[in-house]
């Protein structure tokens, strides 16, 4: 793990995380040089990215909370340094912390379009809507030197694959040629995650995000290409950005989307200590209101795990949320649920030496 001191302000710049405590899984492993940098800059705290070989790509789940049942993610750990991000546990998995670990040491899958190429070439594949960025998101910044996004894209388009991607990235407007093809034959929707319209929490929040008005920007680009776009009010903090609600969809729609979604601030496993810590130092006076409403919707902890209920939470501040998310959806014409893409289209495309068919 890397030593680095919690303490100072300008180690810690452009991040969101104000610790990196030891992951859960650290007593459980030797203390080995695992191949990172140990020793960083004094003056900030630098990104690092290692390249690895992936064996399989296609993540598969049976979660009755998700509309997709297969997922990719072509990068471990994410620079957008989002303090919220529900996916920072996953960084314990490998060793690393899920505080600054999480966004300063990542993996990126280098072999990760040919992986998913052979997967999708396999005669079991059974063909189903393909998520990406529901863990880490494809389009942070190490996206621009490593494009390993783009050539995931580029199979899914040579397969007629449909894609549902999640992302608070600029950085997918790139792909437009690519996407804007996808979409003429319904394989493509896209969702932009808008937290909050005001800048300066945003920038504290979600440090290495696009500001809230370049991801509008962002979605009506998309949109103008005909990209369906979905805004995407998550998470919606207690206490901190619920009474933003209207507005962001408000902004969404303005800018082009058809659609939209919410689910309620997660804290997940390590994921408490991080938000309440970053709480304590930038929104002192609203964390006991924003930790309070977080328990009395999860029935007293900070997070309930449970299918169901993870997303949203119960009660009664859960309820009044769900019904405002309804009524504005309502009123601004925004979809809660999209069409399905189309699998029909699926087709392995033609390889160097494969058969010709006499009937072409």
């Amino acid at each position: 793990m890397q030593n680095i001191d919690r303490s100072s302000t300008q180690r810690r710049k452009s991040r969101g995380a104000l610790s990196n405590a030891a992951g859960r899984f650290d007593l459980l492993r030797e203390n080995v040089d695992d191949g990172w940098q140990q020793e960083l800059p004094d003056a900030s705290i630098t990104t690092e990215i290692r390249s690895e070989l992936a064996r399989s790509l296609i993540s598969y789940n049976r979660s009755p909370d998700l509309p997709f049942d297969r997922s990719i993610n072509p990068y471990r750990g994410c620079e957008h340094g989002c303090i919220y991000c529900f996916a920072r546990p996953s960084h314990a998995y490998l060793g690393l912390s899920p505080g600054l670990d999480f966004e300063t040491r990542l993996i990126a899958l280098s072999n990760a379009a040919e992986v998913l190429r052979k997967e999708l070439s396999a005669r079991s594949y059974k063909v189903a809507t393909l998520a990406i960025g529901t863990n880490t998101d494809p389009y942070q910044p190490c996206e621009r030197d490593h494009q390993l996004m783009r050539r995931c894209l580029e199979v899914l388009q040579a397969f007629n694959h449909p894609v549902a991607i999640v992302t608070k990235g600029a950085m997918i407007e790139r792909d437009i040629d690519i996407l804007a093809d996808m979409a003429t034959r319904g394989l493509v929707r896209v969702g932009v995650s808008v937290t909050t319209l005001d800048a300066d929490l945003s920038r504290r929040m979600e440090p290495r995000v696009p500001v809230p008005a370049r991801r509008l920007a962002t979605i009506r680009r998309l949109s103008e290409a005909g990209i369906p776009v979905r805004i995407m009010t998550s998470p919606l903090v207690p206490g901190l950005t619920d009474h933003e609600l209207e507005a962001l969809l408000a902004a969404g729609q303005e800018a082009g989307a058809d659609a939209a979604s919410w689910i309620m601030l997660r804290l997940p496993r390590e994921v408490s200590e991080l938000w309440q810590d970053w709480l304590q130092e930038h929104e002192p006076d609203r964390a006991a209101k924003v930790m309070a409403r977080l328990r009395e919707m999860h029935g007293g902890r900070d997070y309930d795990p449970r299918w169901g209920h993870r997303m949203r939470g119960e009660g009664e501040y859960a309820d009044m949320i769900a019904r405002r998310f309804r009524l504005a959806c309502k009123r601004l014409g925004l979809a809660e649920r999209s069409p399905p893409l189309r699998t029909d289209l699926f087709a392995k495309p033609a390889q160097a030496g494969d058969q010709l068919s006499l009937f072409s």
